[in-house]
């Protein structure tokens, strides 16, 4: 047989899939891929109910119903600034991460330099890859994972068609500032660059923090794309439904790769989320405050049991370091002794780094279930009382 695509023939499988199967069988509570405990919204599932059976369940178009796309652009207007016309700056896509497929392989031409910062979400390298991008990282500097404005500036030049980034930022949990943003928006304008913002967590950013969009910057509407998704906002990831807003140089070539890739999304999906969208703030105040109280519940118990709990502006996640523990080995590691062991799972951040690397820090999940997130914390008790640090 001749040799298949070298880029995903030696890639290996994803470590969200490691960590789930790994707790699947070793019957651990798996606080490692970021999927909630529950059912979503009932009032939105129910939406998408009555959808299924009131209209057709063939082909909708393309850039999707006009109703999520007006939704869309109306949300970002009312929540973040982003002053965007639904028919030619909005398009519907089967999740989020085909939203990033679309924008990456559309955008990208091989021996463009893309900037991005590690730790990253799994996803980001292997599509700027495949476009035939060079990736220019920046390491995010922890504890509080501060961006480091000299090696950011130093990785822009005249080979940079875009920088791609996320927040509220997975794994992290940082929520990028005021200060971040113009800092990237002034890098972009200054080396007539793309931001790609992978902005999935809006409205998941905790203790008054506000999220801030990239196209709200200035100068940047013409220059920015940024993508939403309704499993994070209504707590549906099964229904991967996600959405661009895109300036509107930028859309068509977007739209054209879109239309190769999963062409269209289920439209009783698309209304629900559609009238989701419309709802009052409170509704989208409540799933903030709700996610804030799991997050304070899972790091004060995880306190009391010895680990340095860093802050988690945002996002489903937060990050501990395991030195805390006298923990004397990688991240990696302690998160297969952890599952199997404690009986809890984790992801080690190493695992966003380009080719994995060895860290001290690693990330739980709180969007679950009270009794999840108490039982999680029940088994690690006794186990790291029983190790005593004697690893």
């Amino acid at each position: 047989m001749k040799p298949l695509n070298p880029l995903f023939a030696n890639l290996g499988t994803t470590i969200f899939e490691v960590m789930s199967g790994l707790a699947r069988d070793h019957k651990a509570i798996n606080l490692g891929q970021g999927f909630p405990d529950g059912n979503g919204s009932p009032a939105i599932v129910a939406k998408a109910q009555e959808a299924l059976a009131d209209r057709p369940n063939q082909y909708p178009p393309m850039l999707g119903l006009p109703e999520l796309r007006q939704a869309v652009a109306a949300h970002g207007a009312r929540f973040f600034g982003v002053d965007a016309d639904w028919q030619s700056q909005v398009i519907v896509t089967s999740g989020a991460t085909e939203a990033l497929a679309a924008t990456l392989l559309g955008l990208i031409a091989p021996g463009d330099e893309v900037v991005m910062f590690e730790p990253m979400y799994d996803s980001y390298l292997p599509i700027v890859r495949l476009a035939g991008g060079v990736p220019k990282l920046v390491r995010l500097a922890p504890p509080t994972w501060a961006v480091p404005e000299a090696e950011l500036r130093a990785a822009f030049g005249p080979k940079t068609k875009l920088i791609l980034f996320n927040t509220p930022h997975n794994p992290t949990g940082k929520v990028f500032s005021a200060a971040d943003l113009s800092l990237i928006a002034e890098l972009c304008r200054a080396h007539d660059a793309i931001a790609v913002c992978d902005e999935v967590y809006e409205h998941l950013a905790f203790d008054g923090i506000k999220h801030r969009s990239i196209m709200a910057e200035p100068g940047m509407a013409d220059r920015a794309v940024r993508i939403g998704s309704a499993g994070k906002t209504f707590s549906l990831t099964g229904w991967k439904v996600g959405y661009i807003t895109a300036a509107p140089a930028l859309m068509p070539v977007i739209a054209k790769t879109h239309q190769f890739l999963t062409f269209t999304t289920p439209p009783n999906l698309q209304a629900a989320v559609a009238w989701g969208l419309a709802q009052e703030d409170g509704f989208f105040q409540t799933l903030g405050q709700e996610m804030q109280r799991k997050r304070d519940l899972l790091s004060d118990g995880l306190r009391r049991l010895g680990f340095d709990v860093q802050a988690s502006a945002g996002t489903y996640f937060l990050t501990v370091d395991i030195r805390s523990l006298g923990y004397p080995g990688s991240d990696a590691d302690f998160c297969r002794r952890l599952t199997l062991e404690a009986g809890v799972a984790a992801i080690p951040v190493g695992a966003f780094y380009d080719g994995g690397l060895e860290t001290p820090y690693v990330r739980f999940c709180f969007c679950k279930d009270d009794s999840t997130l108490t039982g999680a914390l029940d088994r690690l008790a006794p186990y790291l009382a029983k190790v005593g640090g004697a690893w």
